[in-house]
């Protein structure tokens, strides 16, 4: 059963709940998603090690249950609603199928690049749609993303890309402070 709180009566009964019954509680959860195989155990914890697993034996796909799960009762319903720095740009909304569909061409062009399972890709770009969709689109074929804040100096960028030994950096054209467009691409390449 999904867990739906609308006052603060349940929330501390469902908290109360989840501390007295983790397992219980947490596999009630769990099963809201969809697996493509469902867990055989919920918790092992051996806090000593510390080693602590959740789900095992379960295998499932993050963003089918994001977006793929959604379409049938969904699927025409704004899932991002994009506002621009500028008020004069008018606003950008994907629906779930919309999203998913733009979910997976990212995802085939990321395979098509060679970026597969267990791969880093790195993201450095405005909060925009597009960062959305490609970070979705990463957890989709199994990469791992790290997003560094699109202010950060080439310096800082360049050691968050050498220690999460990424593949790929993704930018964007420019990223938007207040009135400026400042340049990403010619300022990466000239590095």
């Amino acid at each position: 059963m999904t867990l739906q709180i609308k006052s603060l009566q349940e929330y501390h009964e469902a908290y109360k709940y989840s501390v007295e019954a983790p397992e219980a509680f947490w596999a009630e959860q769990a099963s809201t998603f969809f697996w493509r195989r469902k867990w055989h155990t919920v918790l092992k914890n051996d806090f000593i090690g510390p080693d602590v697993q959740w789900f095992i034996g379960g295998k499932l796909n993050i963003t089918e249950n994001c977006l793929d799960r959604h379409i049938a009762t969904r699927g025409d319903q704004v899932a991002i609603l994009w506002e621009a720095n500028d008020p004069a740009k008018p606003p950008i909304t994907y629906t779930y199928r919309q999203l998913l569909a733009a979910v997976n061409k990212c995802a085939n062009a990321l395979k098509e690049m060679g970026v597969g399972k267990g791969d880093r890709v790195c993201f450095y770009m405005p909060m925009i749609p597009e960062v959305t969709i490609a970070i979705l689109a990463c957890a989709r074929i199994g990469a791992i993303h790290s997003v560094v804040f699109a202010g950060f100096s080439a310096n800082a960028l360049a050691e968050r890309i050498k220690d999460a030994s990424c593949k790929m950096v993704i930018c964007s054209d420019y990223n938007s402070r207040g009135a400026k467009n400042i340049p990403v691409k010619l300022w990466l390449m000239k590095r």
